[in-house]
């Protein structure tokens, strides 16, 4: 252990302790506000809802029930990041404005546009830092191809450190080709050829009212 830093306390001599090769945390501690995103993503049940191929209630994940001959659903990354939003006091696009179909395109666009309050970040760093300080932050990719799908998911507060961030971005969670509640921009975004790679996804935050 390194001794990095002697600062007198009421007399009494403070160490601060640094070991070595131990990572720092990139983007600051996660903060009590941060905790509850945490705690909404964890409690979501993502895994288990929104899944593809489900027609589903867009709050709840929960399976509608269909008749023999329906069409399959598709997959849910816009209506899980509107359900969670909502959860928190924060509107996104979500029906009834805009049916699920193609959802993510329009709220990628609605979000470029700078509407309800919510700004853009300037990068992955940004991006983590605003998870972790409590601000609700999502990662939205736009299809070029208006007619297919795009992506979009929530950021979750995460200490991981800036060589982890620079691999793989951000944490996240996620429902999608499949559902996670706790991975990486990487590979929630690896069915969209290019997005993560060529730096096409856009982040984006919001206050979360207290």
């Amino acid at each position: 252990m390194l001794l990095t830093r002697r600062a007198a306390m009421g007399g009494l001599a403070a160490l601060a302790i640094v070991r070595p090769g131990f990572a720092q945390p990139c983007c600051g501690p996660i903060t009590p506000a941060g905790q509850r995103i945490v705690q909404l993503l964890d409690e979501s049940d993502v895994e288990r809802r929104w899944l593809a191929g489900d027609r589903i209630a867009w709050e709840t994940g929960l399976p509608l029930p269909t008749a023999p001959d329906a069409p399959p659903g598709h997959t849910h990354c816009s209506a899980y990041v509107a359900a969670m939003a909502e959860r928190l006091g924060v509107y996104i696009l979500r029906p009834p404005e805009h049916g699920q179909v193609l959802l993510a395109n329009a709220q990628g666009n609605w979000l470029a546009a700078g509407k309800g309050g919510w700004r853009p970040l300037a990068g992955y760093a940004a991006a983590q830092a605003a998870a972790n300080q409590g601000q609700f932050v999502v990662a939205s990719f736009i299809n070029p191809n208006p007619r297919k799908a795009g992506h979009i998911a929530i950021i979750r507060p995460s200490e991981k450190d800036a060589a982890a961030l620079a691999a793989d971005g951000p944490a996240e969670a996620q429902a999608g080709q499949h559902n996670y509640s706790h991975t990486d921009l990487r590979v929630g975004f690896r069915y969209h050829r290019g997005a993560f790679d060529q730096g096409l996804i856009r982040c984006y935050a919001h206050d979360v009212p207290a």
